[in-house]
């Protein structure tokens, strides 16, 4: 056998060995989040969200929702904000810069003026042009935010930082639809934890063919759209079957852009969200641990396994792809800054476990594919393959991955979000051809996430176009 075929076999023990080490951590990693789940569940009225919702003592949040462009349900995406069951807290939009109409009509409908605001610059932002406030007592929990664009969705969330009053934040996208009990869902783990909380996310859901009114969810639909069906299938395997189980480590990483409640105090310390970053909320997240580590405080980032969030999903093979690019892009881009954490006792379950999985089960896996792919086929036309070895592998590899999202998805089900047979069967009819249809796109995606961050290529986020939400009459 001459040296290239050397190669291509211990490649294969390679890939063999890489294969059934992921297939442990993966077997983990459920066990852990049905645990973890399980818990949840069983110790969800210990601390009922009424108490809190009626308490008097309830602590201060404010919410923080970006708007750049949104002129078109700018209105009616403030008024589902200013909807929560909660006594304590504040709306914050930051018009970031909008060139429509989308600081008129807030000004227009809410009947907002101008007023002096004690603005103290904690965290770094662009220029702020002023802030509003309602004439109307009805609106007195809105807060209008008016700054420069800096073309970076975490210069606005800075802006809103410096702007808001309570301890606790909420980060997320105007366009979201939050459920009525967010906040008293998120904060729970505030309040009941012995250890500092830092931070809380929950599941999101893809909102494309759901069914709203007056800014809340009235019928859950699953999507009828190519990508927005494959992507909340995959929202539903990692936020159930992955970050629960490292909820349960206390091994977070990261807390959804779109919905994550944050200590104010800890995220002032490490200097708020940095605009150059292209996934500013898994660095954020990472930097908070890394704080925490080196002051040797014991803290917690919980995960709630309740779906709380709809925001729509790309409808579109070009804005899919930005954003997927970009995610890779961000991920990449958050290992080589914080290099210096991996592997490093110092840093804990972060840098022993944690930075080390990211690398291994997410970041590598795929370049590896490509590369597996490209030997099986020289092996094919070169040193005569062994079919019926390749065939029980791939089919091996086939019903684990298929398995794991039936697994997310007989969790998901477990609290009923859909009731309609036919979203059922057709979400279920959707795990068995991911892989084939959807899995293939996503690693051109991230293999081009990784060229350009190589190449510093394409800085911008673009242009997200949506198709807005559904409005029931009924």
């Amino acid at each position: 056998m001459n040296t290239l075929g050397h190669i291509i076999k211990s490649l294969e023990v390679f890939f063999g060995c890489y294969s059934l080490l992921y297939i442990i951590i993966y077997c983990a990693l459920g066990i852990l989040s049905f645990i973890e789940i399980k818990k949840y569940y069983s110790t969800a009225n210990f601390l009922h969200k009424d108490v809190i919702i009626k308490s008097n003592n309830a602590i201060g949040v404010s919410i923080i929702a970006p708007a750049y462009n949104e002129g078109l349900t700018i209105v009616s995406n403030a008024k589902s904000l200013l909807s929560q069951e909660y006594p304590k807290y504040e709306v914050i939009i930051i018009n970031d810069g909008s060139t429509d109409d989308t600081l008129e009509k807030l000004i227009r409908e809410f009947s907002l003026i101008k007023v002096d605001f004690y603005y103290q610059e904690k965290v770094k932002s662009a220029h702020i042009r002023g802030h509003y406030r309602s004439t109307n007592p009805i609106y007195n929990k809105l807060l209008i935010v008016d700054k420069e664009n800096a073309k970076s969705k975490a210069d606005a969330c800075n802006a809103g930082v410096n702007s808001a009053k309570y301890s606790i934040f909420v980060c997320t996208d105007v366009d979201c639809i939050l459920r009525r009990d967010t906040i008293a869902m998120l904060v729970k783990p505030f309040i009941e934890s012995t250890r500092k909380v830092i931070a809380t996310g929950a599941a999101i859901r893809i909102s494309n063919s759901c069914e709203f009114k007056e800014g809340m969810l009235f019928r859950s639909h699953y999507p009828k759209n190519f990508f927005a069906r494959f992507q909340e299938l995959e929202y539903i395997r990692s936020f159930l079957y992955g970050r629960m189980a490292w909820s349960r480590l206390n091994g977070l990483l990261l807390v959804s852009g779109g919905l994550g409640m944050f200590d104010k105090k800890t995220v002032i310390e490490v200097g708020g969200y940095k605009k150059e970053s292209l996934g500013e909320d898994m660095e954020l997240i990472t930097r908070m641990r890394q704080y925490m580590h080196l002051k040797k405080e014991k803290f917690a980032i919980k995960y709630i396994p309740e779906s709380l969030c709809w925001t729509e999903g790309p409808s579109d093979s070009k804005i899919f792809l930005r954003q997927r690019v970009r995610w890779a892009r961000g991920l990449i881009q958050n290992l080589f800054i914080h290099k210096k954490m991996i592997g490093n006792p110092k840093y804990g379950i972060t840098g022993l476990v944690v930075l080390p999985y990211y690398i291994l089960c997410e970041f590598i896996v795929p370049v590896l594919e490509v590369i597996g792919l490209i030997f099986i086929l020289l092996d094919i036309f070169y040193f005569g393959l062994d079919y019926y070895f390749l065939f029980i592998i791939s089919v091996s590899v086939y019903l684990f991955y298929t398995l794991v999202t039936l697994l997310s998805v007989y969790l998901d089900q477990s609290i009923k979000q859909y009731t309609n047979i036919k979203d059922i069967m057709t979400l279920i009819a959707m795990v068995f051809l991911e892989p084939f249809l959807y899995h293939p796109i996503n690693i051109y995606a991230s293999l081009k996430g990784y060229f350009h961050f190589i190449f510093n290529k394409e800085k911008s986020w673009g242009v997200m176009t949506r198709q807005g939400f559904n409005q029931s009459t009924q």
